[in-house]
């Protein structure tokens, strides 16, 4: 038996002339709500901000999309709190200048137990049929007069706390979540009776939403219930996510079968990892990444593979690898399709530096991968021709995500320096922490490195910490490049990241601008400079040589 859920929400603007609220309901498939759960979110914008219907509903948006991309090893509660931290810092850095700030209240139910997430003056209750108990706090100042002013919510604080309560799920039990529209102006008297007349969930929500704007109140309204219907047996996803990690899988063997999978032999150890290729029940062909035993006592190295996938995942698409969905995985490891084709490093070392027009079908490519990554406020931090795949099927994808970083969910060692020093920014030797612009400089190192062979600083050794200067320009191993392209190949490797490009699309920009100039500038051949001129030109010249004719058959 699986949990059975019944839920119904209502959510009305009021005398307002906008509704901030909204609310969220994520019921996944049956394989993913085993695993993370059914998500219920209300969010309340706060109206004095910049836009708080945007920061409700980005947040709700965020919630929705990241949750269940997180690692299935993580408690709910280590889940939601990484989003949160993020969305709390995006809420920041996107007010222009103000505000940008929204209450949150998200209800995950799982297996036979319940995560809940607040912040703000949202309220969440349970319901057994005859007591209403509060679950939630409200987030605001005590003192007279302040009683409806927020002191926690996102976007308010750069360090956000979120209170966090889980615990076990009964049989026919609710959850309501209802915004402070609704519990201001009914109270906890006013929700117990109209949850006490009305059995169905989306009329009682209609209910409470109604009841609160007859009683006088000036918000938005809104109301999210859920019921337990049925309980499921105490399942294997339970017990998971309770551990730090799933176990590490035996070594492999060549012709193994190990989880649905058809082992044909490892391709790579090293002390970070281990890779096999694996076949599946349709005969293609994937690569299996797992842990080397003597990483099995390391605390942090299962979430760090495991985040890894999340970061394949939230980029999908046809610039990096497929992830395998692994709906019955029970060991630790992640699955991503293995494509035919050559790295480009490999298409350096046997046929050298790449000819112009080569180069510029794939500059765009990795710098599209790149702003997709960065999109989605994941920083690569190893860019490099090795780490870039050009398959037989004529795509570019993007490889490697061992070292990836998105603020608010990965960590750093203190003075750790990941990435290949070659192409590591000039900045992050001096401990800056990791930005987009460090990428961007990987990526000019790397569109230099392919045109050139060599490197704008010269080869960077490990342990070095190297002096930067001027980049040698590209044009002195290849002259000839246009101007146009020497320079933007300049502009990214400087070494003050204020003077590189701001964003991957600026770079690209740049890229089209310089070859439509090209093209411009290029002389054109007389016919299309003066075509009147010149075929008038040949008319004259067909006519001389007629009459010459003429005259020289006459003359005979």
């Amino acid at each position: 038996m699986t949990l059975t859920l019944s839920f119904g929400e209502a959510s009305a603007i009021g005398p307002r002339t906008e509704n901030q609220d909204a609310l969220r309901v994520v019921t996944p498939a049956p394989a993913l709500a085993a695993s993370k759960g059914y998500l219920f979110a209300l969010a309340d914008g706060v109206s004095q901000c910049a836009d708080g219907g945007l920061a409700a509903r980005a947040t709700l948006q965020a919630l929705a999309l990241d949750y269940y991309s997180t690692p299935e090893t993580w408690a709910v509660a280590q889940s939601l709190d990484r989003l949160l931290v993020a969305q709390n810092r995006w809420l920041q850095a996107n007010g222009g200048g103000q505000p940008l700030l929204t209450t949150l209240t998200a209800l995950v139910l799982r297996g036979r137990r319940y995560t809940l997430a607040h912040v703000g003056d949202c309220r969440a209750y349970r319901w057994d049929g005859r007591q209403l108990v509060r679950l939630s706090e409200d987030h605001v100042w005590e003192q007279p007069g302040m009683q409806h002013v927020l002191k926690r919510a996102l976007g308010l604080d750069q360090h956000l706390v979120v209170d966090y309560l889980d615990g076990e799920l009964q049989a026919g039990e609710a959850f309501a979540l209802v915004s402070d529209g609704v519990w201001a102006a009914l109270g906890d008297a006013g929700i117990r009776s109209i949850l006490q007349d009305e059995n169905d969930l989306t009329a009682a929500a209609q209910a409470l939403v109604s009841a609160a704007h007859l009683a006088g109140g000036q918000d938005n309204a809104s109301a999210l219930l859920v019921r337990v219907d049925g309980l499921p047996e105490t399942g294997l996803a339970d017990t998971l996510a309770q551990l730090e990690q799933w176990p590490l899988p035996p070594r492999l063997q060549d012709g193994q079968a190990f989880e649905g999978w058809q082992v044909e032999r490892l391709l790579a150890e090293s002390r970070q990892s281990m890779v096999y290729r694996v076949r599946d029940s349709q005969d293609r062909r994937w690569l299996l990444k797992t842990l080397p035993p003597s990483r099995h006592g390391e605390p942090d190295a299962g979430p760090a593979l495991l985040l890894e996938e999340w970061f394949l995942r939230r980029v999908a698409g046809r610039h990096f690898p497929e992830a395998h969905p692994l709906p019955q995985r029970q060991h630790l490891y992640y699955v991503q399709r293995e494509y035919a084709g050559q790295t480009l490093a490999e298409h350096l070392r046997q046929g050298g530096p790449m000819v112009l027009p080569e180069w510029l079908d794939i500059a765009p490519r990795l710098l599209k991968a790149l702003g997709q990554l960065h999109r989605r406020n994941i920083l690569h931090r190893d860019i490099k021709p090795e780490n870039l795949l050009w398959g037989d099927d004529g795509e570019l994808r993007l490889l490697d995500f061992g070292l990836a970083y998105c603020p608010g969910l990965s960590q750093d060692e203190a003075h750790s320096l990941p990435g290949t020093p070659s192409y590591i920014a000039p900045e992050a030797f001096s401990g800056n922490a990791p930005s987009p612009k460090q990428d961007l400089y990987a990526a000019g190192v790397t569109l230099y490195h392919l045109l050139t062979g060599h490197y704008p600083y010269g080869e960077v050794e490990a342990f070095q910490h190297p002096r930067f200067g001027i980049p040698t320009p590209a044009s002195r191993y290849r002259p000839d490049l246009p101007p146009w392209l020497d320079e933007c190949l300049a502009r990214a490797l400087t070494a003050d990241p204020e003077l590189r490009y701001e964003t991957v699309e600026e770079w690209l920009l740049a890229l089209e601008q310089g070859e439509r100039r090209a093209l411009a500038s290029r002389p054109r051949p007389l016919l299309e400079r003066e075509p009147l001129k010149v075929w008038r030109g040949l008319a004259l010249a067909s006519m001389v040589f007629n009459l010459g004719l003429v005259v020289a058959l006459l003359a005979n």
